[in-house]
């Protein structure tokens, strides 16, 4: 069975106020040709397809049409993640259409898996929605038990207990002379040993937010979401365990993250082979550091990419921003940081008692690095005397 696995789509989201979704339209043209091209049976995305619960109509719609073209190739198994809302992208799940499988209940994911089969026998997909724990521990118990410890690593233990569990079941059900059934769980967590990025929310709870690569063990292959750079964890976690991470980067820190979807290979019992795909990138990610000059001097090699610029004269250049624009039409993010000087030593306190005039001083000096001259001085003088008055006006 060829498997196609990939997560964190983040519909809906931007790159520092670049609207992604022209390229997030590009990607799924992409991956639809690429499961016609590589004869796809089963596509997998174990959550995050949304960047937040009420997502935009635009990405809605996107979704809605990507699902409709794959399910015309192929079967789809996806679950939701910490970014999407459960309720509603499991809105309707039992009007989809044969091909598409929205698993957002834990305890029906886990007691009725996707069953897909092949020249091997059948092939058991589990989902694991994203498991709050504040939930799931009481959830994943019968209502006469003690809920379960308030930590990631309980719930998704207790789930991958249940999985085991069924596949065992399933196994029996089968008899003795049919082939061991094979199992994928999807799952969206964060797994200890993962390597993580800026642009992933938190999972903390109560100081607890990972789960031990061995607690996902027990199945053939995991398709893990969450973090949002491509990595192999099966060393870890005792079976062949990926994120496939995001197809597009969304913070400078994944700048040197390959992205990637991973096309599985599940033959019989115990063969499982990983191939990654790189997918399509809409502009590299530079990070340019250095004096002004030093940073514009590199603008020929960096016109097409997204720039992040950290500007490290002494003092503000003037027209910083509009020389870095100039120069570099796809500027995302600018900061000046002196060299040798900490943000704690930039940082000013605000106290009640100041005078407004030493504030303003205060705050020029913190963003150009020298202090405020007479002229600017008299600038703050007059713009104060003018909101003075308004204020006085007013009331």
């Amino acid at each position: 069975m060829r498997i196609l696995h990939t997560s964190d789509w983040h519909l809906g989201r931007t790159f520092h106020e670049a609207n992604l979704h022209p390229h997030q339209e590009e990607f799924h043209d992409w991956l639809v040709e690429l499961v016609t091209q590589r004869a796809i049976d089963v596509v997998v995305i174990p959550g995050d397809v949304y960047d937040r619960a009420v997502p935009p109509l635009e990405a809605v719609k996107l979704l809605g049409r990507t699902l409709t073209r794959l399910s015309a190739k192929t079967t789809v198994v996806l679950t939701p993640g910490n970014h999407d809302s459960a309720d509603r992208l499991g809105f309707g799940a039992e009007l989809m259409r044969d091909g598409v499988h929205i698993l957002t209940d834990t305890q029906a994911a886990l007691e009725h898996p996707v069953v897909v089969p092949d020249a091997h026998g059948d092939v058991l997909f589990f989902g694991l929605p994203y498991l709050v724990p504040d939930i799931a521990r009481f959830a994943l118990v019968s209502d006469e038990s003690e809920p379960l410890a308030r930590s990631h690593e309980a719930v998704t233990r207790a789930a991958m207990d249940k999985v085991t569990t069924r596949i065992a079941q399933y196994a029996e059900a089968a008899g003795p002379d049919a082939p061991r059934p094979r199992s994928v769980v999807l799952s969206h967590t964060f797994v200890t040993g993962g390597d993580p990025s800026d642009s992933e929310r938190d999972l903390s709870v109560g100081g607890v937010d990972s789960v031990p690569a061995s607690v996902m063990g027990g199945v053939d292959y995991v398709a893990l979401g969450h973090l949002h750079g491509c990595q192999d964890l099966s060393a870890r976690a005792g079976t062949t365990a990926w994120y496939s991470g995001s197809p597009l980067a969304f913070s400078f820190s994944e700048k040197n993250q390959r992205k990637s979807v991973l096309l599985v290979d599940l033959g019989a019992p115990g063969e499982v082979e990983v191939e990654r795909i790189a997918t399509p990138v809409p502009r590299r990610l530079a990070e340019l550091r250095g004096s002004l000059d030093d940073v514009l001097a590199k603008a020929a090699a960096h016109r097409e990419d997204w720039v992040k610029a950290v500007i490290t004269d002494p003092h503000r250049p003037p027209h910083l921003l509009d020389r870095l624009r100039a120069a570099f039409p796809y500027l995302r993010h600018t900061e000046h940081r002196p060299e040798g000087r900490e943000d704690s030593d930039l940082t000013p306190v605000v106290r009640r008692e100041q005078d407004p005039m030493d504030v303003m001083g205060e705050f020029l000096e913190y963003v150009t690095g020298v202090e405020a001259t007479d002229a600017e001085r008299g600038v703050f003088a007059r713009a104060h005397s003018a909101a003075h008055s308004r204020r006085e006006e007013a009331s």
